[in-house]
């Protein structure tokens, strides 16, 4: 007992890692792969928003880029398992492609509207 530290306690079950411990190795990749579907979606929505930002005139192409990121999100999660999806995933499958498919043909069909 005369190995231990001072600040060592009865109660600490191993080794103690100090700040200066290296974080354990993890697969960045797997990382940037679950990302990736949303960001695509994101990009594909905001770009929506700035082209109908632009003025009436644009509206509608807008929100039919805005409609077609909100498709594209359907067909990613359900193409996609849910470890690959990412943020597209909040519930099951099953509900995520509803939600995604309705909400897109609901602006698709709001595009198709506008002059």
């Amino acid at each position: 007992m005369a190995n231990r530290s001072a600040k060592t306690g009865a109660h600490s079950a191993g080794p103690q890692r100090g700040p200066a411990a290296a974080p354990p190795p993890g697969p960045a990749a797997n990382q940037i792969v679950t990302w990736l579907p949303y960001l695509i979606v994101l990009a594909g929505a905001v770009t929506g928003l700035f082209i109908a930002w632009q003025g009436t005139r644009y509206a509608g192409r807008g929100a039919a880029t805005v409609g077609a990121a909100l498709l594209v999100a359907a067909v990613a999660r359900l193409a996609l398992p849910p470890r690959y999806a990412g943020l597209l995933a909040s519930r099951g499958k099953a509900m995520d492609v509803a939600a995604f498919a309705v909400f897109g043909a609901a602006v698709l069909a709001v595009a198709a509207s506008l002059p």
